[in-house]
């Protein structure tokens, strides 16, 4: 996750995000600098609009969480409903006892 976040932080910058690039900025943070795994990333951003990336992702992010508010209200209302019959039952419950 570190080396996302190397990325994200030269792109952020207006930093070429290159292994050099990569390997001082998680040298500083005092993460490990693993060559394999910087050379790795690189490559797999090359070519790649990250703006472009970052707003898929924070749209993916947001919809679910927009799609449970309402999910969540129903199930509210759904617990209020039990709450209510529960407490007429007991009270049915108690007005058999006293005649």
């Amino acid at each position: 996750m570190e080396m996302m976040y190397a990325a994200l932080l030269l792109h952020k910058a207006g930093k070429e995000v290159n292994e050099e690039n990569m390997k001082k900025v998680l040298e500083a943070a005092g993460a490990n600098a693993d060559i394999g795994r910087i050379k790795a990333v690189v490559s797999s951003l090359e070519g790649a609009n990250i703006d472009e990336i970052i707003e898929k992702a924070a749209t993916a992010t947001a919809t679910p969480a927009a799609a449970q508010a309402p999910a969540q209200a129903t199930e509210k209302k759904e617990e209020k409903k039990e709450e209510k019959k529960s407490e007429e039952e007991a009270a049915a419950g108690l007005a058999g006892l006293f005649g």
